[in-house]
């Protein structure tokens, strides 16, 4: 660990015998209740130093490659062992064949020594072998260094809550070893240190939230891990059993809070991809259907009372916006992402330039009773019946038998009657359906009968194509949970689903959702299929749901105002608070004025207490001054410097017996200031009186 110049330890060259000390001493217990109180100071704030650094490392090991954990695990009990055993630390081309073997590992796994993922890497693998070369406090302060700069490595990857918990514990266990270092005298306790560091910490807060509120936005300043592992459970094909996975998956997808009556539950669609292109195994968009063309305009036919809504959508890793069915291109929601562009395709789906990395923000409506598609190409349609020769034969040929059946009937009776079919065949709405083999649709439709909500989808598209009418499958969300306390509602990955669309001449595409046939509280209720639960959510669900639901939505909740106020403070809303200050149309170089002059103010306040400071004279210094003058008047050469105990000594050898009871006094303030468990106060009045009095008395004894 580190410790001042005077206590650094030089360990002896290989080679050479190791040092005795308590380490090795008969008798000696380093493990059991209260063990760690009997290390040496030396011992014990290296393990202290080394448990921060395997801490602050902990949420690296999740996305660096697995040799990375190993390797770093392996340095630390390493260190940790040495420092247990008063050991000498490993000659330097130990460390060094170690670094060479953490680069070439790197370059082996990252095939580059440039970058995020690798740069990551070498600074855990740094870090930890830096702990072998405590030599000097210059290493130490290398040490302190690294591990500051590796907490803000993890907004790389995540800027969630947790990780933000995870940082300021981290920053304080460093901050604390950092103190520990600068206590040279005896061994302080690790609580006085912590509380010290999370002093110093707390006074920078106001500096810190400064900074935060005023410095220039010059861009979306959390847009950062624009490749850090969103996921939304969707993707931009579908097969037949991928979608059930998602319903394991609680992770939240985006958040949504209505202005006013909100819709009911049947009508909360969140469109994602539109999937047309089948080619028996897999669903695939249409390569035109995201294209903008200017020539066409949007068929989109709105009406009724709109909903307003806000939604703040996390990093799903796809280049789109699942909005609430049907929300229309309006310039207010393109301006909310100035730096973005958005479009709305002739599949109703929104469409934007680049996956979407990052945590947005934005407010639109929605209009739930609409049409579109009224106008439709002839080939286009055509290639909405089209189905791949080979594949599921059997479903097919009951197509054919069904229209034999019906006749000449329109598009929304033959779908009727494949609702009808679904509700009648005893159809299982399930998470686990099983395999399905190449002709999946015909194992699902007319054999096992059991299937997720792409399951229905996929095969009630393939029925409808079969009977001749144009249909394509939609993927996205459908339905949220109630709302919380500030009135959001979580759309979890769990609420992934997928439905069906199908043309009507003259009515355009219409929603048509096997699910709800077979499982209506799936739609009207908001209810997908329960996930099995972990291990430790398993025990917390079966001793008390409602414990375990009202846990999970009060953290959720602070999660979300953590993005709300956080992550979601853009330069918009700065430039509303300049506004609100009375700078009339505030820009950066305003946010940076109004900064720089409370950062000025703050240093000035800053020195004006230093000055201040420097005035004041410890107490305690005062009062080794006034012994030493008193101490003077009676014929001893005391000076301010000397502690009480050296006080006692010289009245002992001046006056002898006659300076018993005035040494004694001097002694019992040595006790008092320097004992375990001494008092930081100064002594009572009293103290001071008898001493004065015992110094009067010798110096009226006293010749001459």
């Amino acid at each position: 660990m580190i410790t001042p110049p005077k206590r650094l330890r030089h360990p002896p060259p290989e080679g050479q015998p190791q040092r005795s000390g308590s380490a090795g001493s008969a008798g000696f217990t380093w493990f059991g209740l209260g063990a760690w109180r009997q290390w040496p100071r030396d011992t014990r704030d290296t393990l202290f130093q080394l448990l921060v650094i395997g801490w602050t490392v902990l949420p690296h090991l999740l996305h660096l490659a697995p040799w990375c954990g190993v390797l770093t695990a392996v340095v630390l009990l390493w260190r940790a062992q040495l420092a247990l055993g008063n050991g000498p630390l490993p000659g330097r081309w130990k460390v060094g064949l170690v670094l060479v073997l953490a680069v070439a590992l790197t370059f082996w796994t990252e095939r580059t020594l440039l970058g995020k993922a690798a740069g990551v890497t070498l600074l855990v693998v740094l870090m930890a072998l830096k702990t072998l070369e405590l030599r000097a406090r210059r290493d130490a302060m290398v040490i302190f260094f690294l591990g500051f700069f590796l907490v803000l490595t993890h907004c790389l990857y995540s800027q969630s809550l947790l990780i933000a918990l995870h940082m300021a514990l981290a920053t304080w266990g460093l901050l604390t070893a950092l103190v520990l270092a600068n206590m040279p005298v005896g061994k302080p306790p690790l609580w006085r240190a912590a509380a010290l560091a999370a002093r110093s910490a707390l006074l920078g807060l106001p500096l810190m939230a400064v900074l935060f509120v005023l410095f220039p936005r010059f861009g979306p300043l959390w847009g950062l891990p624009q490749d850090a592992g969103g996921r939304t459970g969707l993707s931009g094909t579908l097969r037949m059993g991928g979608m059930a996975d998602l319903a394991n998956d609680e992770t939240i997808a985006f958040r949504i809070r209505f202005t006013g009556v909100p819709p009911p539950n049947e009508a909360l669609y969140f469109r994602g991809p539109v999937l047309s292109r089948f080619d028996g195994t897999e669903w695939q968009p249409s390569p035109f259907a995201g294209r903008r063309n200017a020539l066409r305009p949007l068929d989109l036919r709105l009406a009724g009372a709109p909903v307003a809504y806000e939604l703040m959508l996390e990093p799903i890793r796809l280049p789109l916006l699942p909005l609430l069915e049907a929300t229309p291109p309006d310039a207010a929601t393109a301006a909310q992402l100035p730096d973005w562009t958005l479009w709305l395709g002739s599949d109703l789906q929104w469409h934007t330039d680049r996956l979407v990395g990052e945590r947005l923000r934005l407010q639109a409506r929605a209009w739930p009773a609409f049409s579109h598609g009224q106008q439709a190409e002839p080939q286009e349609l055509a290639a909405l019946r089209d189905l791949p020769d080979g594949f599921n034969p059997r479903t097919l040929a009951w197509a054919r038998q069904l229209r034999a059946q019906l006749g000449d009937v329109d598009a929304r009776t033959l779908t009727a009657a494949l609702m009808a079919h679904i509700r009648q065949a005893s159809y299982v709405y399930t998470l686990q359906p099983g395999f399905y083999g190449r002709d999946a649709v015909d194992e699902f439709w007319l054999d096992r009968r059991e299937g997720f909500c792409e399951h229905f989808a996929t095969a009630f598209v393939v029925v409808l194509r079969a009977l001749g009418v144009p249909a394509r499958v939609v993927t996205g969300f459908q339905g949220a949970e109630p709302p919380d306390a500030d009135g959001f509602r979580v759309v979890r990955q769990s609420h992934a689903h997928a439905w069906a669309e199908y043309w009507v001449e003259g009515a355009g595409w219409q929603r048509a959702d096997p699910t709800a046939a077979v499982a209506p509280e799936r739609v009207r209720a908001s209810r997908p299929l329960p996930p099995q639960p972990g291990l430790v959510a398993g025990a917390l669900q079966s001793m008390s749901p409602a414990l375990a639901t009202q846990i999970r939505r009060a953290w959720e909740l602070l999660d979300s105002r953590w993005n709300q106020w956080v992550m979601g403070y853009s330069r918009t809303r700065q430039f509303d608070l300049l506004s609100k200050l009375g700078v009339r149309q505030p820009d950066w170089t305003d946010a940076a004025r109004v900064l720089v002059v409370v950062l000025s103010l703050a240093a000035a306040g800053g020195a004006l207490w230093a000055w201040r400071d420097r005035r004041r004279q410890d107490p305690w210094q005062r009062l080794q001054g006034l012994l030493a003058a008193r101490l003077r008047g009676i014929g001893v050469d005391a000076l301010p410097h000397h502690p009480p105990r050296t006080l006692a000594a010289m009245v002992r050898g001046r006056h002898g017996a006659a300076g018993e009871a005035l040494a004694a006094s001097l002694e019992a303030l040595d006790r008092w200031r320097y004992a375990p468990g001494a008092q930081a106060k100064l002594p009572d009045r009293q103290w001071w009186a008898r001493l004065t009095a015992e110094a009067d008395r010798l110096r009226r004894a006293a010749p001459g």
